[in-house]
């Protein structure tokens, strides 16, 4: 993760928006372990969570990047992910740390493929297996 590197809360990206319609929050994809994962490796948990949205990139633009963040959740998403108000970014993922969570799924059993909606990726959805 790289820190800082022109972080700043931004108003205007305090809200989500979906189908037109303003979102309590931003849609945020959760880090923490759940506690069915049991004994499974951590690195292959967060590389999951890492790999789930790595679309968006070629989707939304280059200039969108995966940061980390603390917020109060406000509600729940579309796609039943949490939403936060009250940012605070803590700093960006770096392109390595994407990199190195591509591989890590790429080396799992099964299809395994980000959350593309928009079918523009390979192997959209989550697979069921590790």
């Amino acid at each position: 993760m790289v820190e800082g590197a022109g972080l700043r809360p931004d108003r205007a990206h305090q809200s989500g928006r979906s189908d037109g319609r303003r979102l309590p929050g931003l849609s945020a994809n959760p880090l923490e372990v759940e506690p069915w994962w049991e004994d499974r490796p951590l690195r292959l948990w967060a590389a999951r969570r890492l790999h789930d949205y790595s679309h968006l990139p070629r989707v939304r633009g280059p200039g969108v990047r995966p940061w980390i963040l603390r917020g109060t959740e406000a509600g729940r998403g579309p796609d039943n992910e949490p939403l936060l108000r009250d940012v605070a970014p803590m700093g960006w993922v770096a392109d390595a740390v994407i990199k190195e969570a591509e591989q890590v799924v790429a080396g799992q059993n099964g299809a395994w493929g980000p959350m593309d909606r928009e079918g523009a990726g390979e192997g959209s959805g989550a697979a069921e297996g590790t």
